[in-house]
Order: structure tokens, then C-alpha cells, then sequence
């Protein structure tokens, strides 16, 4: 009984490598089978999936998430899985943006502080693409300060803040023609930048200042760069993918970043300049 019993167990011992291979393997295709049975990806979908995101962030907000960089934003995050809560002013926008899988959208005026702390409580990162005039209000800088300030007040410390190259240390980037037409809004975005700057150096933030922007499906080519002379074109979507990434990046902490793309001919890029990308 007794060598009946060591053999048994010696047979177990033998084959337990072999069971548990074999269970691996069985749960491995459990999950994965699905994406292997000639499942198509878009372009977009693909470069979602090769850049998706390593840590894990609870719930994300967006401000001026109706449209734009924005709305690119919310629907790339939405892609990802990632839960977003979206500022809303109107019942239209609202009903889009809620259409998006995990998007839960809150009627709110950027203009309105208290409003935008509880859209954003139980957030715990906070992204803002603000930008234009309502009723003569400019909300690049009033609005975008709301949501810097209900970040503070709530201890979201993760904040990435989209302006435009023309602001603060890449003003000289911006041909003078252009600057002359922008400076008011130029100005006014500077000034929520300069709020990030200066009194919440212990927050974890990251600007990110585009170039032109172009509505038109993401290149893939796009790069942010540290190069504060950078000037160019960028599509939306391929802002939207950067300011994805640039989240998931520590390397971003507390970074000034200017994104463009060098695969679209711009008339106010600087023809042959090589412009180095900022490595996340």
C-alpha cells in the first residue's frame, strides 16, 4: 500500500508540470481566442491599442470635451476603457458624449467654479482643452483656471493643460503675423499656464502647447518636443493620442511641450529644421 501510494504520488508529482501547462495554455486562449480569429483593427483602433496605458486612473475628466482636441480626447479614452466624466454645457452635447461607452457627461459652464468642482469630484485626473468666447467671456483663461483651481481644492494632482505654441517660452515660435492675430487669446491662455506654473509646483502637470490644427484622421507622426522654436500643423486626433501618452508618461511631470507633426507640410514650419522628439 505504501509503494502504491509513493508511486501515485510520484505520477502526480511527474505530470503537475505538464496539468499546469496545460491550464495555462487553456486560460490563455480563453481570453485571448477572441482577438485572434481575424478581428480588423482601423488605424486609429490600432494605435490605441499599441499605446494603451499602464497605469490605472480611476476616472478621468475632461473640460471642453464637446468638440475638437477635446471630444478626440473623451472618444480615445472611451476606446481605451478608460472611465471619463465630461463637462457639458448643453442637452445636445450632453446626449453625445453619454452615447460613448463609460462616458458620463454633466451639464456645467466651465464659467461657473463650483460647478466644475463637483462634475470633477471623484476624479483623478483632470484635462482641459478650453478655449474661444462665449458672450464675449473668454474662457482660455477663466474657464481653464476653474478647472486648475477645483483640482487643487480636490487633490487631483494629475492635470495636463492644452494651450498653443505662441504661449510663454515659444511666443518667438509664432510668425508675427500670426502672433498679431492671436495675442489676445495667446495672452489669455499664458496666463492659466502661468497659474500651473507658479502655484502648483507640488502637482504632477503637463502643458502641452499644439500647432495648427487640422481636422483630419491622426497621422501617427505627430511628436511633442521641448524645442520651444517648434512651429507647425498637427491634426486633432493625433493631439488627442499625445495627450493620451503624455498622461501615462512620468517623463511628463511638470513639462512644457509643444506638439507638431513634421509629416505635414505647414507654411509657417521652417522648411529643413530638424525638430527633436521629446522621448515619453
Amino acid at each position: 500500500m505504501t509503494f502504491l501510494c509513493s508511486n501515485t504520488m510520484l505520477t502526480s508529482l511527474v505530470l503537475l508540470p505538464q496539468l499546469l501547462l496545460l491550464l495555462s495554455a487553456d486560460a490563455f486562449l480563453a481570453v485571448h481566442q477572441p482577438l485572434l480569429e481575424g478581428r480588423s483593427y482601423s488605424h486609429a483602433d490600432t494605435m490605441l491599442k499599441m499605446s494603451s496605458s499602464s497605469k490605472s486612473f480611476k476616472k478621468v475628466f475632461v473640460a471642453g470635451g464637446t468638440k475638437g482636441v477635446g471630444r478626440a480626447i473623451v472618444e480615445q479614452l472611451s476606446a481605451k476603457g478608460i472611465p471619463v466624466v465630461a463637462l457639458a454645457r448643453k442637452e445636445e452635447s450632453k446626449a453625445e458624449l453619454e452615447a460613448l461607452d463609460g462616458v458620463t457627461a454633466v451639464l456645467g459652464d466651465a464659467f461657473d467654479q463650483k460647478a466644475v468642482e463637483n462634475a470633477m469630484d471623484g476624479c483623478d485626473v483632470a484635462i482641459t482643452t478650453l478655449g474661444g468666447t462665449t458672450d464675449d467671456r473668454r474662457v482660455d483663461y477663466e474657464g481653464n483656471n476653474n478647472v486648475i483651481e477645483s483640482a487643487g481644492i480636490l487633490g487631483v494632482q494629475r492635470i495636463i493643460l492644452v494651450t498653443s505654441i505662441g504661449c510663454g517660452s515659444s511666443r518667438e515660435a509664432a510668425p508675427p503675423s500670426v502672433f498679431e492675430v492671436l495675442k489676445e487669446v495667446l495672452a489669455a491662455k499664458e496666463k492659466a499656464e502661468n497659474i500651473l506654473i507658479d502655484f502648483y509646483t507640488n502637482s504632477n502637470w503637463t502643458i502641452i502647447r499644439p500647432g495648427g490644427l487640422v481636422s483630419a484622421p491622426m497621422t501617427g507622426k505627430a511628436i511633442l518636443t521641448e524645442d520651444n522654436t517648434a512651429i507647425g500643423s498637427i491634426h486633432r486626433e493625433d493631439v488627442a493620442r499625445l495627450v493620451i501618452q503624455a498622461l501615462d508618461s512620468s517623463k511628463t511631470e511638470r513639462k512644457v511641450l509643444s506638439a507638431i507633426d513634421p509629416s505635414i507640410t505647414s507654411s509657417v514650419a521652417v522648411e529643413g529644421k530638424k525638430i527633436a522628439a521629446f522621448a515619453l
